[in-house]
């Protein structure tokens, strides 16, 4: 049992690096989509404006169902091996 409790830490520990990773990554590419629709769509103004039209995309993009998506990769796993668990022992 402590070696099961062992491999639950570790995973979640790994899982949670991956979340933060991934979660990083996509502000980032979402902050890279707003900047550069900034400049396609030719807005004027400083940079405190253009700084404010990153910042509230990005505000809205907090609330999309994209970014709970990513809190998938707790889910997956687990539903993954709680599958695999119970097809091992009970069929």
């Amino acid at each position: 049992m402590l070696a099961f409790l062992k491999l639950a830490g570790l995973g979640f520990l790994l899982l949670t690096v991956v979340y933060i990773c991934l979660s990083l990554y996509s502000r980032a590419i979402r902050r890279d989509k707003l900047e550069a629709q900034w400049e396609a769509d030719g807005f004027e103004g400083d940079e405190a404006t253009r700084r404010s039209f990153v910042e509230d995309g990005l505000a809205e993009y907090d609330k999309s169902l994209r970014r709970k998506l990513i809190l998938g990769v707790y889910v997956v796993p687990l539903v993954l091996i709680t599958a695999v668990i119970y097809f091992t022992n009970f069929h």
